[in-house]
C-alpha cells in the first residue's frame, strides 16, 4: 500500500532533478575538450597549459583567470610579434566565441604557470580552476605531457623514418 503514495513523491522528486540538471547546463557554457600541461625539467619553476575550450552558450564568454594549486599563480599569456621578434605579454582576457572555441597552443595564446610548489613529472595530473566572467567557473584536470603536439604522440610508432 506504501508504495502508491511514494510513487508521486518520487515523481515530483526526479521532475525536479531533471529541472536543476538542466538549469545548471545552461549556466556551464563552457567545455573542455583537449588540453595538457608541459613537462619541463625540474629545474625550470614555470611552465605552460594547453587546452582547447568550447563555449556552447549563445553570449561569447571570455576566460578572466586561472587559479591552480599547484603554483603561486597562473597568467594568460599571448604571443606577438613585434619588430620581428616574438614576445610574450600577458593579457587580461581570452574570448570565446559563442558555439565557437579557443585553442591554447605553443605558437598562440596560453595560461602560464609560475612558481611551481614542485617540479611536475609526466603524466602527473594538473587541476585547473578557469573563471570566467559570467561567474562560471570550470575545473579541469590535464595530464603533463612532454611534447608540445599531444595529438600525434599515439600514431608515432606506426611511422617509419627513412
Amino acid at each position: 500500500m506504501e508504495f502508491k503514495t511514494l510513487k508521486p513523491i518520487f515523481k515530483h522528486l526526479f521532475n525536479f532533478l531533471a529541472l536543476s540538471l538542466l538549469s545548471f547546463t545552461a549556466v556551464a557554457n563552457v567545455v573542455l575538450v583537449d588540453g595538457h600541461v608541459r613537462a619541463m625539467p625540474a629545474s625550470v619553476p614555470n611552465t605552460a597549459a594547453y587546452l582547447t575550450l568550447e563555449n556552447n552558450g549563445d553570449k561569447t564568454v571570455n576566460l578572466i583567470a586561472i587559479k591552480t594549486p599547484i603554483a603561486k599563480e597562473a597568467q594568460l599569456h599571448t604571443i606577438i610579434e613585434e619588430n620581428g621578434m616574438v614576445k610574450m605579454r600577458q593579457i587580461e582576457h581570452l574570448p570565446i566565441a559563442s558555439h565557437g572555441t579557443l585553442s591554447l597552443k605553443p605558437s598562440g595564446d596560453h595560461i602560464m604557470i609560475l612558481g611551481l610548489n614542485k617540479p611536475l613529472a609526466e603524466n602527473d595530473k594538473v587541476v585547473l580552476t578557469l573563471i570566467f566572467d559570467n561567474k562560471q567557473r570550470l575545473q579541469v584536470e590535464l595530464p603533463v605531457l612532454k611534447q608540445a603536439d599531444s595529438e600525434h604522440q599515439d600514431h608515432s610508432e606506426h611511422h617509419h623514418h627513412h
